[in-house]
């Protein structure tokens, strides 16, 4: 394959002067390289054209924090195109560790030097009268929140069997990837992303169980809401009110994202970056 054949869509932080300054810097050199570049933002871009399609792309190169590489998911859903994060000054668990130069990223891409890991993906339903009002999917997490100051009233079932009642602020779903998201924040455990399972984890919950659970990612997950409202909220960002009586399903999706690095991408690297989790002295050495 040509150059001239290949595209690449830049999907640019919207507020991040210094990922505009490397993303209009990265798209005339892969321009002058003979690639196609296109991206989301062309006001921030401006030698790159308006993203339209992802039907031709080779690669998503994300120049911003974990949420643009989100928001990059949802750009190219439904094509199994690579999305490479570059670092843009802070350490996210989704991007490089340490920012390439724009001709190590240009060399990388040309010679296909990008090594890229398949990563989970939850799809969810609600059903309202036996019909669904709403679908969607997410990378990270699908959570049931209260929307109102009360707490919500959920039923939780797996595989169609009832598991157990819950008064609390919410439930959230994550994957391996999202378990360094929101689950975390919330007391959830780290799941390295090779680990097939998913996360449930409830929120505040009134109620002698309340542990993080996790479970097999072939299994549903059915949630009845019993209190008057709610929200569903994949990623944080794709959101749906609920009501009363409304059943929400969560199951594995079959489309997988394929999150790339040029390095290794390990992830207990990014862990160890992330939290600087102290390892001086390891083996003798100096990390």
């Amino acid at each position: 394959m040509t150059n001239t054949n290949r595209e690449v869509l830049l999907v640019i932080h919207p507020t991040r002067k210094d990922a505009a300054k490397f993303g209009n810097e990265l798209a005339k050199a892969l321009i002058t390289k003979g690639f196609k570049v296109s991206t989301n933002r062309s006001d921030l871009v401006s030698s790159a054209s308006e993203f339209k399609d992802s039907s031709n792309l080779e690669i998503a190169v994300v120049l911003g924090g974990d949420g643009t590489i989100l928001r990059a998911a949802e750009l190219v859903r439904g094509v199994r195109i690579p999305i490479l994060g570059i670092n843009m000054g802070s350490v996210g668990f989704l991007a490089e560790i340490l920012e390439p130069t724009v001709e190590e990223l240009i060399a990388a891409i040309s010679q296909n030097r990008i090594k890229s890991e398949p990563r989970l993906v939850l799809s969810y339903e609600v059903i309202r009268g036996g019909a669904v009002v709403n679908q969607g999917w997410a990378l990270n997490e699908v959570t049931i929140e209260r929307s109102a100051s009360q707490m919500v009233e959920i039923f939780l079932q797996i595989d169609n069997r009832p598991l157990s009642r819950w008064g609390c602020d919410g439930v959230i779903c994550a994957t391996p990837t999202g378990s360094t998201a929101y689950a975390f924040s919330a007391g959830g455990p780290v799941v390295w992303p090779e680990v097939s399972a998913f996360i449930l984890l409830p929120l505040a919950a009134h109620a002698l169980f309340n542990r993080p659970m996790v479970i097999s990612p072939d299994s549903e997950i059915g949630i009845d809401l019993e209190s008057e409202t709610a929200e569903v909220s994949a990623d944080g960002m794709r959101k749906f009110n609920i009501v009363k009586g409304d059943r929400i399903i969560v199951k594995r999706d079959p489309q997988e994202v394929l999150l790339s690095h040029i390095d290794e991408g390990l992830f207990t690297d990014r862990l160890v970056a992330k939290f600087r989790l102290p390892i001086e002295g390891w083996r003798g050495e100096r990390a």
